[in-house]
């Protein structure tokens, strides 16, 4: 698991995309937008009930060690290599997910619609 980072409107409205991957497949499993909180990673391990997951990869954020158990839990970027691939074909792919840019989201809904429906079409196979 990991989260990215990009804006709505300025930079002052940032918005952030958490989702996460089986290390094995490279397949993304769910993910979620939100604020950089609690609140919203505990919205994409709600998401990640259904798969029974045992272990958990991430950057070692606050939030995943606040939240999931020492025992389940790695942390080091050397782990989470695939998902920040990812992280780069969806910067490369996106523009507005690009930093300097003179496209970008001026409502949150937009925003969440457009990447929602990049990583639905490519990581899903859903077309709409």
């Amino acid at each position: 698991m990991v989260e990215m980072w990009s804006y709505v409107s300025s930079k002052k409205n940032p918005r952030w995309l958490w989702h996460a991957i089986d290390r094995r497949t490279g397949q993304v499993l769910a993910y979620v937008f939100g604020r950089r909180k609690d609140e919203v990673f505990l919205q994409l391990k709600k998401l990640l009930l259904p798969f029974g997951i045992k272990r958990y990869c991430t950057d070692g954020w606050g939030a995943y060690e606040r939240h999931l158990p020492v025992e389940d839990h790695a942390v080091g970027k050397r782990k989470t290599q695939r998902i920040e691939r990812k992280h780069l074909r969806l910067r490369t792919r996106i523009k507005r997910l690009v930093r300097k840019t003179i496209c970008f989201s001026k409502t949150e809904e937009m925003h969440d619609l457009v990447i929602g429906l990049f990583i639905n079409r490519y990581e899903f196979g859903i077309s709409v």
